[in-house]
């Protein structure tokens, strides 16, 4: 039986870098490619990116940073700011990848595995996000040390960032002078700083403010939206769900995706899949098969979008993704007073 299978136009992504680099010049872009590129297929993505002049990839681990760095080549920066251990970290050192440092231990690891040359590390100061990074009443002490460890010759650091949570404009702003004063704070201490960066996809598409001189993006160079906003003006999607119609019946077509493959079975009734002749409502998913309303002329073997740039009428997969949530509070609400009747009388919830 023919797969689900994901299809990558690189070209559309194309666009979308070009784009952002439009949006964000001076800045420079840097790509994330995390998660195997966002499951788009880190060496082909990279390889594309590097065409269109991206010198900067970023990357959450050893692996995925090391993996970049063959694609793109030795002309470009890899970033990798998961604190690592010593094995992952003598890898990435080797590799030629740039390290984020959020803790004043992580700076030390560096120190003891790399003895080679200055490895080069951008110092992460927490802006209030609290994900990670070097609180504000550590910073005088950890960026003092990093100064020492860059006049032995040992690390240079080359650049200071952060993350901002992106939940209000205020709190945002908040962040941004707190990192302004980080990087003022190092500079006086003797450190010179040569990159900044606090912006990820939605800050560094619209607010010219926080771009700085290099600017994160992740999401959107894949074309993926923000939860509860639109795109930016020309980006778009760069990848579609694709499944193919396995049986075809006068009332239903069936389609080769399910449960199993990560499709909710509570979807059911509360989204289109993107059909040659328009959007057709899914009725039933199943563990590997999923049913829909049929349509003039289907086909076995043809496929459908299950989410998508829209061209077939499909869902985006961001607004998927928003559905899953929905349908899942909702039903999270229908079910608690029956839970709640459950555990009252002693029960687990689903026992018997």
């Amino acid at each position: 039986m023919t797969l689900p299978r994901l299809v990558v136009d690189l070209r559309r992504l194309r666009a979308n870098i070009r784009e952002l680099q439009r949006r964000s010049a001076p800045a420079e872009v840097m790509m994330i490619v995390k998660c195997d590129a966002y499951g788009h297929g880190l060496e082909r993505v990279v390889t594309a990116a590097a065409a269109e002049g991206v010198r900067w990839f970023g990357a959450f681990d050893s692996a995925t940073a090391v993996r970049a760095r063959a694609a793109a080549g030795p002309d470009a920066r890899v970033f990798a700011w998961v604190t690592m251990t010593r094995s992952e970290i003598a890898a990435a050192v080797r590799a030629g990848v740039t390290l984020g440092v959020g803790d004043a231990d992580y700076l030390e690891r560096i120190v003891e595995v790399n003895q080679r040359r200055p490895q080069p590390v951008h110092l992460k100061i927490d802006t209030g996000l609290h994900r990670s990074g070097i609180r504000p009443e550590h910073w005088t002490e950890v960026v003092r040390r990093a100064a020492e460890l860059e006049a032995a010759g040992a690390i240079r650091v080359e650049g200071i960032w952060s993350h901002i949570a992106e939940v209000s404009d205020r709190d945002d702003d908040l962040a941004r002078v707190a990192f302004r004063d980080a990087v003022q704070r190092a500079e006086a201490l003797g450190l010179t700083p040569t990159v900044r960066h606090l912006a990820a996809s939605a800050a560094g598409a619209a607010r010219s403010e926080f771009r700085f001189d290099l600017v994160r993006f992740g999401a959107f160079v894949y074309g993926i939206r923000s939860v509860g906003a639109p795109p930016p003006d020309d980006i778009a999607l760069a990848s579609t769900l694709l499944a193919p119609v396995i049986r075809v019946d006068a009332e239903a077509v069936t389609i080769g995706i399910g449960s199993l493959d990560g499709l909710p079975s509570t979807l059911a009734g509360c989204f289109e899949v993107g059909t040659a002749a328009g959007a057709r409502r899914v009725l039933r998913i199943g563990p590997t098969e999923s049913v829909v309303r049929p349509w003039p002329r289907a086909a076995i073997g043809e496929e459908v979008a299950v989410w998508g740039p829209g061209a077939r009428g499909e869902l985006d997969a961001t607004s998927l993704a928003e559905l899953i949530g929905t349908v899942g509070e909702e039903l999270l609400v229908r079910l608690s007073p029956l839970i709640t009747r459950e555990y009252r009388a002693g029960r687990r919830p689903g026992a018997g």
